[in-house]
């Protein structure tokens, strides 16, 4: 039975109100708190040694979807999980991911899963996982996650990766490897505020004929807060890839944007794209003349930015 606080954290992280409909695996400081599986998705504990579990997706599985939220609520837990995925062909799915920790104590808290997606011929699925953080105490609130992509021919991958708020410190890894036709579409969302530390790494190789991916990142940096997000983008075919980060500064931030495009096949199509700045004037001017105060036209500037 989870608690008030603990349902709270799945709302943040996974728009939970109560037990989802079709396959889920709820992980709570640490244990299973909850699992599901469907004719089409089953969920299994690892037998490796490792922690975490292994989700397969039926091929021709259409209009189902996997939540697998992890919520911490006591202060000092530490751990590692893994979790792979094996999509089969000709699928359509949804995961919703995400964590979320509540830290009003004085140790660290941190959760670092790494996920591996291993995509059938023709598959197609949309990828959520979002990061939340909360809480008065002393103690760091920390992720890293790390996820790897391997897609079949045809295969299409929408990923929507999101951190909003009250994570001190996260150093994101993504590798994915695409074969012909297939498609990676990266979309992620981040505000960090404070002193927070924020590291995005993400790194793609075009392997096939015809394999494309756009990764844009959009972010707020705050206060003091740092953000590093780094794109690599390895054309190995006739392939195309976009890399983009779209950064507002505030305060005393800081934000760096790291490219670099391998092109090793002569008609591979590689562009990065970068704009870091301060909130442009004239749009507080516009808004302040609505009656908003500078506060609240930075607010809703902020808003429409990140949604």
């Amino acid at each position: 039975m989870l608690d008030k606080i603990q349902m709270q954290m799945l709302t943040e992280v996974a728009d939970l109100h109560g037990v989802p409909e079709g396959a889920y695996n709820i992980r709570v400081n640490g244990e299973k708190a909850g699992r599901n599986t469907t004719a089409n998705i089953d969920i299994a504990t690892k037998t490796d040694g490792k922690s975490g579990i292994d989700i397969r997706i039926k091929p021709g599985t259409k209009n189902e979807s996997v939540h697998i939220p992890v919520v911490l609520s006591e202060s000092g837990i530490k751990e590692t999980v893994y979790n792979d995925f094996y999509i089969g062909e000709d699928s359509d799915v949804v995961i919703v991911a995400g964590c979320g920790i509540h830290n009003c104590g004085n140790q660290d808290s941190q959760h670092d899963g790494v996920h591996r997606f291993f995509v059938g011929k023709n598959a197609r699925i949309r990828y959520v996982e979002k990061h939340y953080g909360e809480g008065d105490g002393a103690g760091k609130r920390i992720l890293n996650p790390v996820t790897e992509v391997y897609q079949e021919a045809g295969s299409y991958v929408d990923m929507e990766m999101v951190q909003i708020k009250g994570v001190d410190n996260t150093h994101r890894i993504t590798r994915a490897e695409l074969a012909e036709g297939a498609t990676m579409i990266v979309h992620e969302r981040l505000m960090t505020h404070g002193e927070q530390v924020a590291t995005s790494v993400y790194e793609v190789a075009l392997n096939g004929e015809g394999s494309s991916t756009d990764v844009v990142s959009r972010s707020v940096a705050k206060d003091t807060s740092e953000q590093v997000f780094e794109a690599a983008i390895v054309g190995n075919s006739v392939c195309s890839g976009h890399a983009e980060c779209d950064a507002i500064i505030m305060d005393k931030a800081h934000v760096v944007a790291v490219p670099k495009l391998d092109a090793r096949n002569v008609d591979a199509a590689l562009i990065h794209e970068a704009a870091i700045g301060k909130i442009a004037g004239d749009q507080l001017i516009k808004l302040m003349s609505l009656g908003l105060t500078e506060a609240e036209a930075e607010e809703q500037i902020i808003g429409g930015f990140l949604r």
